[in-house]
């Protein structure tokens, strides 16, 4: 699965840079920085995590289909998870869930420079892993996929704001939240109703 989502992501990451420096007449492509502040959310479990305040880095095109209103896909590489709160004075657990994200987004200008948009997210899980020192290296403990009760893929709605500056450079605020649940349905949680969210703010550029 690793290796299918970083060949998709390099593909199209190499696609859309030879597609932009052919032309620069045609859509524009950027990169685009920034941190995640993430949890999970649901009714069948208790409060007991804390978000995980992490990054996201990634790559994005945006296609014009009028003078307002665009179409932007981004291929981003999402450090997404929580924090388990401990009760014995010990450091939190990092519960870190990583995905590739594939957000396809409609994008509407209200004025000059800042755009609302919103559209469905496709995650797909290239990490999961426990971690006992999230402050330091060391501390790691991976889970397997035999071992995993998380789903390799999920979907999310995802919404935000953003102002692109006339040179290029960009501010981006959004949240996405999970639409179903994220573990197996052959697993032990399989009626356990728990999603991701996931706030990220950022920084980028459009070539």
């Amino acid at each position: 699965m690793k290796k299918i989502v970083f060949t998709v992501f390099f593909t199209v990451a190499g696609l859309l840079v030879t597609h932009a420096q052919a032309d620069q007449s045609l859509p524009q492509i950027g990169v685009k920085g920034g941190f995640n502040f993430s949890t999970i959310t649901g009714d069948d479990f208790d409060d007991g995590q804390d978000p995980r305040t992490s990054f996201n880095v990634g790559l994005l095109a945006e296609l014009p289909l009028s003078d307002r209103f665009s179409i932007q896909p981004e291929v981003l590489y999402s450090a997404q998870g929580f924090d388990i709160k401990q009760y014995d004075n010990s450091d939190d657990l990092e519960y870190q869930l990583d995905y590739i994200q594939v957000p396809i987004l409609a994008k509407f200008y209200l004025v000059k420079g800042l755009s609302i948009e919103a559209g469905p997210q496709f995650g797909f899980k290239v990490n999961e892993e426990i971690d006992s020192n999230p402050d330091s290296d060391g501390g790691d403990f991976d889970i397997s996929e035999d071992s995993s009760s998380v789903k390799d893929f999920d979907t999310s709605i995802a919404g935000g704001v953003s102002y692109k500056f006339d040179n290029g450079f960009f501010l981006s605020g959004r949240y996405a939240y999970g639409l179903s649940s994220i573990f197996d349905d052959d697993s032990i949680f399989q009626n356990i109703d728990v999603k991701n969210a996931v706030w990220q703010v950022g920084v980028g550029f459009m070539f």
